[in-house]
């Protein structure tokens, strides 16, 4: 089932697409997002991207999203400062 949000999908998506030259068989092609085309809130046949690789095709399923860094403590962040001026922790 296609992918029809655009809120879903964003660079660095690892997504499975069915390229224009493919849809008449369904063939998937994996790869990871690097541009999101489409500029509609949502797409009935699913969201048009770029790959990093240069293909474009609707996304057909999310295979995994990309990692959330979470923000360094404050403690951690003093820490580093700390190290960098040579004094110890």
């Amino acid at each position: 089932m296609p992918v029809t949000q655009r809120k879903e999908i964003a660079p660095g998506t690892t997504v499975d697409v069915v390229q224009k030259q493919d849809q008449p068989t369904g063939r998937l092609t994996r790869g990871v997002v690097k541009d999101v085309l489409t500029n509609s809130s949502n797409h009935p046949r699913g969201i048009k991207v770029r790959l990093q690789d240069g293909r474009v095709g609707r996304v057909q399923a999310i295979v995994s999203r990309p990692d959330v860094k979470q923000p360094a403590s404050p403690k951690g962040v003093q820490s580093q400062k700390l190290a960098k001026q040579g004094n110890p922790t």
